[in-house]
Order: structure tokens, then C-alpha cells, then sequence
């Protein structure tokens, strides 16, 4: 029963601390102002610039900057015009009504002229504090120039509180690689807001961070798109190296052409059909023939949906080099071709792997890469031109990797590289000898 509350109740973060702090130095000031402003504006704009990035807490203050800024002056502007006209007495109330909703057309129009929509509503929340609450106050302009300072010292307040951490030496000596699977993606084939939130806040900060996997580029995207990934990840069980921010393939082993028709013909003996990957020009091009199989045309209707995978109905062309081969057939299809890959030595001259498929039940997969396609030869590529000597591997696999991440349990991987990226104390955590 403990056990199980305690997985479900999270722990307190440092966003919801600094959200206090932050609001308990708005109080301070405000004392040391001798309680001339409204505190209450300090702490809403102090709020608001508390978030899970330092840079969007930049973003948001810019924006709340900005759409202050604006409603202020055209608050000011209002109160100054009304004066002018000697705009007194109850009977105004109706011409108020009219006025300040025109304005409220001016604020927004503004706001698009300047290209900064996203402060329209602050603009307009401002300029309606001064209008309407504060229109017939003995001294309106001191309010409108304190709802300013107010909003500018929470914003100082709160991207001053946001920016702070603890003081951590950070291992920017070592390349951390992550499996996929089972590894860094729950169930349900994404991260979850912990692991999201953390990763990318050490991402941010300069972590050497990337990911090891069997899946293609384009299977990476989805699950991957809200990760700031800066370094090339290692894909397709160590046959590419691909940039996913430059869209680009920094390292390719492949199968040379003359090879790449001796394994098509040996398929074809066999009277099985493959999909035959080939990369051109940083696109991802899968030459297939035409087939009965319905498995293989679901797979095929599923996967060609994407915009990073070409599919094309066509013979290999002459001259290409094909990075794999990938063959979905019922298990027993695939553990006969393999015998007899083994028994022509194809197993011996190239990187043949063979597994059972999670999507299609009964399904087997044989992928063939060139020998040197490995994930341990495209590590030490990356981590050549790093400059980098030390690294860290999460997988699922005992023995395998350094850090063994059992399935479910995709949270601890992020939570293991938090500490080893940035311990508590220098030398607290050692993993393995490299570190």
C-alpha cells in the first residue's frame, strides 16, 4: 500500500518552489517600496515568467514586457484625452463604454502591426486596469506608471528566480547514448513529461546526449519531436549516423552495388521478395516489388504515409549502394532463408540479423547491413569527432550496456543521466571505469 501511494504521489519540484520564492521576494519589494505599488502585479508577472525553460521564461517576459508596455500607454493616452475633454459625471459612463471598446480594436491592431499578437492580451489587460478601475482615481497617473514598475519588477523577479540553480559541476566530458525501446519510450511510444522536461533542460545546457536504435530516421521523428536533440543519432542498428536538426545522414556504411545484386539475386532464388533501402541525396529510398503477401502491403501502406520514407515500385538502380535489406515474411519463412544465408557464408561477409516482429504476430524480420554497420563502430566515429573519450550506454539488455533499464521503467534512464551528468557531489556517482 506505501509502495503503491508512493508511486503515485510526485515529489514537490523546483518550479513549484521557485513559484514561492518568487512570490515572497514580490512581498519584499513592495515593502521596500513602503507598499506604494500593487504587490499583486509583481506576483502575476512574476508567475507567469516561472516555467519549465529558461528560455521560454524569457520568451514569456518578453511578451508580458511588451503587452504592458502597450496597454499602459494607450491607458495613458485615454486618461489624458478624457481630461482634456472634461469627461465628468455619471452621463460619461455611456461615452466610457464606447471609447474604451474602440480601443480595445486600436490595442489589438497594434499588436499585429508590431508582430507581436502573442502580448495582445496583456495590452489589453493592462489598458482595462487603468480605464475602468482606476479612471476617476484623484491621481490616475501615478497608478498607471506603478501597474508598470509593478509588471517590470516581476519580471526581473521572476527571470532572476528562474535562472537560478544549484551549483553542479556538469560531465561535459562524456557522451551519454540511450537505447530506444524500451529504454527511453514508455508503452505508449513516447517520453513522459518528467523524462521530456529533464532531458531537454540538460539538452539545453550542453549534455552530450543521443540515441542508439534499430528504427530508421523517419521512425524517430514522431516520438522524438519535442526533444531538442543537438548531436546526430546513431540509426538503423548502427548503419547511419543522421542529423535530425539538418535533416541530413553525417556517416553511411553500405553495401557496395556489385554485393547488393548478388544478395537480391540470392533472395529471389529463395522466391521471396525484400525492401531494399538506399539513400540519395539525404532521402531514404525503398525500392520493393510487387507482392501478394497482405502483411507486407499493410506495412507498406502504413509506412509510406511518412515524409521522410520514399517508396518506390522499381528494380534497383544501376550504381546504388543499399545501406539494408529488410525482408517480413512468417517465422518459419525467415528461419529458413537464414539457414541458408548461413550456408552460403552471406552471414559471414555481412551483418545478418534476424528478429520476431511486435507488430505483426507471427512475423519475422532478416535485415542485412554491411559488416562494419554496428552501433559500437558509429560511437566511436561520433565520439572521434567530439573529441570525447568517456561514455555512458542505457540499454535493455544485461551485460550489454552500462546502464541496464528494465522494461517499464523508462523514467530512469533520464533520472540515471541526471545524476551522472550533473552529481551532487564531484566523484559522488561511478559508473564502470570509463567514468
Amino acid at each position: 500500500m506505501g509502495k503503491k501511494l508512493k508511486n503515485k504521489v510526485p515529489p514537490i519540484g523546483w518550479r513549484i518552489l521557485k513559484s514561492a520564492l518568487a512570490v515572497l521576494l514580490c512581498y519584499l519589494v513592495s515593502f521596500l517600496r513602503g507598499n506604494a505599488g500593487i504587490v499583486f502585479y509583481s506576483q502575476l508577472a512574476a508567475l507567469w515568467c516561472i516555467q519549465v525553460y529558461v528560455q521560454n521564461s524569457k520568451k514569456n517576459a518578453s511578451q508580458r514586457f511588451i503587452g504592458t508596455t502597450v496597454g499602459a500607454l494607450f491607458g495613458l493616452l485615454y486618461l489624458l484625452v478624457r481630461n482634456a475633454l472634461g469627461m465628468e459625471g455619471q452621463v460619461y459612463r455611456v461615452i466610457d463604454a464606447f471609447a474604451i471598446s474602440f480601443f480595445i480594436i486600436v490595442i489589438l491592431y497594434t499588436t499585429v502591426l508590431m508582430k507581436k499578437k502573442q502580448a495582445s492580451y496583456f495590452s489589453c489587460v493592462v489598458f482595462l486596469s487603468i480605464v475602468v478601475n482606476h479612471v476617476t482615481d484623484s491621481n490616475p497617473y501615478l497608478f498607471v506608471w506603478n501597474r508598470f514598475l509593478d509588471t517590470v519588477i516581476g519580471i526581473i523577479i521572476g527571470i532572476g528566480v528562474n535562472s537560478v540553480s544549484l551549483p553542479r559541476k556538469k560531465r561535459k566530458d562524456i557522451l551519454f547514448i540511450s537505447g530506444l525501446d524500451d529504454t527511453l519510450l514508455n508503452k505508449n511510444d513516447n517520453l513522459s513529461d518528467y523524462s521530456r522536461v529533464e532531458l531537454n533542460r540538460m539538452l539545453d545546457d550542453g549534455a552530450n546526449f543521443t540515441i542508439s536504435t534499430i528504427r530508421t530516421p523517419a521512425s524517430l521523428m514522431d516520438p522524438m519531436r519535442d526533444i531538442r536533440l543537438k548531436l546526430p543519432v546513431i540509426a538503423m542498428d548502427g548503419a547511419v549516423l543522421y542529423d535530425i536538426q539538418e535533416k541530413m545522414y553525417r556517416k553511411v556504411y553500405v553495401i557496395s552495388y556489385l554485393h547488393s545484386k548478388q544478395i537480391l539475386e540470392f533472395i529471389r532464388e529463395q522466391g521471396l521478395h525484400c525492401f531494399t533501402n538506399v539513400i540519395i541525396d539525404d532521402m531514404l529510398v525503398i525500392y520493393y516489388d510487387e507482392t501478394e503477401d497482405e502483411v507486407q502491403q499493410k506495412l507498406i501502406k502504413h509506412l509510406r504515409r511518412s515524409p521522410y520514407r520514399n517508396y518506390v515500385k522499381r528494380e534497383l538502380p544501376q550504381g546504388e549502394e543499399v545501406v539494408y535489406f529488410m525482408l517480413l515474411y512468417p517465422k518459419e519463412v525467415i528461419e529458413s532463408c537464414y539457414e541458408k544465408m548461413e550456408a552460403a557464408g552471406i552471414t559471414k561477409e555481412l551483418k545478418v540479423v534476424k528478429y520476431d516482429s511486435k507488430d505483426y504476430p507471427g512475423y519475422s524480420y532478416i535485415k542485412i547491413y554491411n559488416q562494419n554497420a554496428t552501433k559500437e563502430n558509429m560511437i566511436q566515429y561520433l565520439k572521434e569527432q567530439l573529441g570525447i573519450e568517456k561514455t555512458v550506454t542505457f540499454g535493455s539488455i544485461p551485460d550489454r550496456y552500462d546502464i541496464v533499464i528494465e522494461p517499464g521503467d523508462s523514467e530512469k534512464t533520464v533520472h540515471m543521466l541526471k545524476k551522472m551528468y550533473e552529481p551532487v557531489k564531484i566523484g559522488q556517482y561511478k559508473y564502470k571505469k570509463n567514468l
